[in-house]
């Protein structure tokens, strides 16, 4: 590669055809490629060594630039250099400023919006969703929803959780994964740059005190397993679709969602299976129905012969997830939940029955958090779930009886 010492005139380069390298002096070069003849192409060069490394930078095109500028490009080089700024390392930071520049219109919400458009297909729960737009729209948007997503930072997502990390700690850590994964999203993207503020470890874990400190683990009102005979006989004097639904729930110890979404075709042979997808783990679950809980289900797909078993009051829609709640407000009993019968159950299989917890736990449909014993239980105890499910179904009807209506008569 020749180097010239020689000061080149823009008359000289009009006239050079031969590759190579070609100094002007005070590192600038003027770089020659092609054939020599069909094809030529020349550009500007700035070599120079800055910190013990030596670096060529191009300046651009000849066509583009002329030697005069050329000049006054290197000059500003070689003025960075002095003071200690990397030519390159400072053109690459201007780019990227002018490409946040450019995008500075998008929104935190904007990027929210698109990041779940883009996994939603990928939640196994549908209300996935819409859960977390309930979340951002009620806690994150308000604060950031409008603002640049570069200029989100640590002070505005602690605005964001602060109020909340104490009182809704559960929520508030939900919160913070979202933002967390929605400002990722928008790194990869090119929308910003730089750490991402609602980074737990390593960042917020030094601003704010561990959930496992603050959290109050807030259980599910349960009614006491002593008053449930007594409360199931009043219950099944309460008609309406709901009602029978709530009771369909305490005999099959199952969870609302479970219930509101059950089809006739998951109904065989007094087996209900709860498809992989409406249920918690994400696994398919066989439950045996006692003689009571299959003649309600039974009953229901006779009498409304609709797609799903317990009907809501909109044609071809479920069951509202508020209706058994609104059953216990009917029965005076608002400070129950139809979550909280599951540890009645619970309780009444602990306390009163020599059922194994393993049987217990699978009626219950809970996973099993140490991996081994999860490896080696294969099976779902079906057989032993059967006795217990008709154990707890004769508990249930151990109240008055003489309030009790009959299947046929029930509304």
């Amino acid at each position: 590669m020749p180097y010239l010492a020689e000061k080149l005139t823009a008359l000289e380069i009009e006239k050079i055809t031969k590759p190579g390298w070609y100094h002007d002096g005070a590192g600038l070069y003027l770089q020659v490629n092609g054939d020599g003849k069909t094809r030529i192409a020349k550009s500007w060069i700035y070599c120079y060594t800055l910190r013990g490394r030596q670096r060529a930078m191009g300046l651009g095109s000849y066509k583009i630039f002329s030697l005069a500028e050329a000049r006054i490009k290197a000059l500003e080089c070689r003025r960075m250099c002095y003071e200690g700024i990397d030519p390159i390392d400072a053109r690459r930071a201007r780019k990227a400023q002018a490409a946040l520049e450019a995008v500075k219109g998008v929104t935190f919400k904007h990027c929210a919006e698109k990041y779940i458009a883009a996994n939603k297909t990928a939640w196994r729960n549908p209300k996935h969703a819409a859960q977390w737009n309930a979340t951002l729209n009620a806690y994150v948007y308000p604060v950031i929803g409008d603002l640049s997503v570069q200029n989100v930072d640590t002070g505005l997502v602690l605005k964001i959780l602060e109020p909340i990390w104490a009182t809704k700690a559960e929520t508030a850590g939900r919160i913070r994964g979202r933002i967390e994964m929605i400002l990722d999203w928008a790194r990869v993207r090119g929308f910003r740059t730089g750490e991402n503020p609602a980074r737990w470890r390593g960042h917020l874990d030094k601003l704010l005190p561990a959930r496992s400190k603050v959290r109050r683990i807030k259980h599910h009102p349960a009614l006491p397993y002593e008053e449930l005979p007594a409360f199931m006989a009043k219950l099944r004097a309460e008609d309406g679709v709901a009602a029978r639904a709530l009771e369909f729930l305490i005999l099959t110890a199952a969870r609302t969602g479970e219930i509101i979404g059950a089809v006739p075709a998951e109904f065989t042979n007094k087996i209900w299976i709860v498809p992989a997808e409406r249920m918690k783990a994400g696994k398919e679950h066989r439950v045996p129905l006692s003689d009571r809980a299959a003649a309600i289900a039974d009953k229901m797909m006779t009498e409304f012969g609709e797609a799903h078993v317990f009907p809501g009051g909109k044609a071809g829609k479920p069951l509202s997830n508020m209706a058994m709640l609104k059953v216990l407000a009917r029965m005076n009993r608002s400070d129950l939940t139809a979550h909280g019968f599951r540890s009645t159950f619970r309780d009444w299989a602990s306390e009163c029955t020599d059922h194994a917890p393993e049987v217990v736990e699978m009626a219950l449909a809970h996973t099993i958090d140490n991996k081994v014993e999860a490896a080696y239980r294969r099976g779902d105890l079906f057989n032993k779930r059967i006795i217990l499910m008709n154990d707890w179904a004769r508990f249930c009807a151990s109240g008055d009886e003489r309030k009790v209506v009959p299947m046929a008569q029930q509304g």
